[in-house]
């Protein structure tokens, strides 16, 4: 049981059931400024990941952390219910899709592209909802949604730079390419989300979509690489414990937390803080060098993003499972 002081910093109420616990505004943006951090310092750590574990594998031992984790909080917090019927379907695209797909992406991309870099390409993801949801939502794009998608796309061609690729090195194009697949996939999965009628709470769904993404992946492990081959370390141990437990399952528990809180656009803007992150922190720890191009790309993609933020009202965090 969490002491009186501490629990009163905390929590807005005294409520013992903790489905009627509220954070107090101070105490969720200490975790959304956590979250942030954790997600941003991911990346480099995610690129030293895949130099020792294979793609596929580093997904499995991602999202199988994360399930072990999500499920004891599930069950700490009385919240692990089997979905209804009606909600089997989003429960898989967002397993197959949001997790599973675009981890596996993105893992596969931080082979060719420095992970300051990827993770600003990755961040597009709300640029591509926009004519995602006109087109299956109905939903009008007004002026400014106009202006913000016109201003990430020349973010992202500057970051790509056609201009000075190594056209001989196919590794460059693919990789940028699998980034961008992974922020529309990611995309595809928010407007599948809106769409949806829920039964269910994401903080009830999100065990099993884990669970599903887990499966999925340790399948396709076994059938294409087969038993894994890892020379453990104590850092790479701590690494692949940082992706499970901090990364993943805590990280993306808290979104959700963050998301029932406070309001979901100042959640948003406030989340836009991790590709900055990712970018300075690879700097600092991989020595990636920032070029102006990097710097540019970053700040005309943050507008446009911030742009559609402001236009409208999502519901869903931007930063997906990365």
């Amino acid at each position: 049981m969490m002491a009186g002081p501490m629990r009163d910093l905390i929590w807005e109420s005294r409520e013992t059931r903790p489905e009627d616990r509220r954070l107090k505004p101070a105490a969720i943006y200490v975790l959304l400024v956590v979250v942030v951090l954790v997600l941003g310092l991911n990346w480099p750590i995610m690129a030293t990941a895949v130099k020792s574990i294979t793609p596929i594998w580093m997904g499995v031992f991602r999202l199988g952390g994360a399930t072990l984790v999500v499920v004891t909080l599930a069950v700490a917090t009385r919240k692990l219910r089997v979905p209804p019927k009606r909600d089997l379907p989003i429960v898989g695209s967002l397993a197959v899709f949001r997790l599973g797909a675009v981890t596996l992406l993105v893992f596969t991309a931080l082979q060719m592209i420095p992970p300051g870099r990827s993770s600003v390409v990755t961040w597009t993801t709300p640029l591509w909802t926009v004519p995602l949801a006109a087109i299956f939502l109905g939903n009008r794009i007004n002026i400014w949604r106009w202006l913000g998608l016109a201003l990430g796309i020349t973010g992202v061609v500057i970051l790509f730079e056609p201009w000075g690729l190594d056209w001989a090195n196919p590794d460059i194009a693919i990789g940028h390419g699998l980034l961008i697949l992974a922020a529309i996939t990611n995309a595809s999965t928010s407007v599948h989300i809106r769409r949806h009628k829920w039964s269910i709470t994401p903080l009830e769904a999100l065990p099993w979509q884990l669970a599903g993404a887990t499966l999925i992946l340790l399948a396709l492990a076994v059938v294409t690489d087969g038993a894994p081959i890892i020379e453990w370390t104590p850092a790479l141990v701590a690494i692949v414990a940082y992706q499970g437990i901090l990364a993943s399952g805590i990280a993306l528990w808290a979104q959700i937390v963050i998301l029932r809180n406070i309001d979901p656009v100042s959640a948003n803007l406030t989340m836009m803080g991790v590709p900055a992150v990712g970018v300075i922190s690879s700097a600092f720890l991989l020595g990636e060098r920032i070029t102006p191009e990097l710097v540019a790309g970053l700040v005309l993609i943050t507008l446009g993003v911030t742009l559609n933020l402001l236009s409208g009202r999502e519901q869903d965090l931007v930063s997906g499972p990365v």
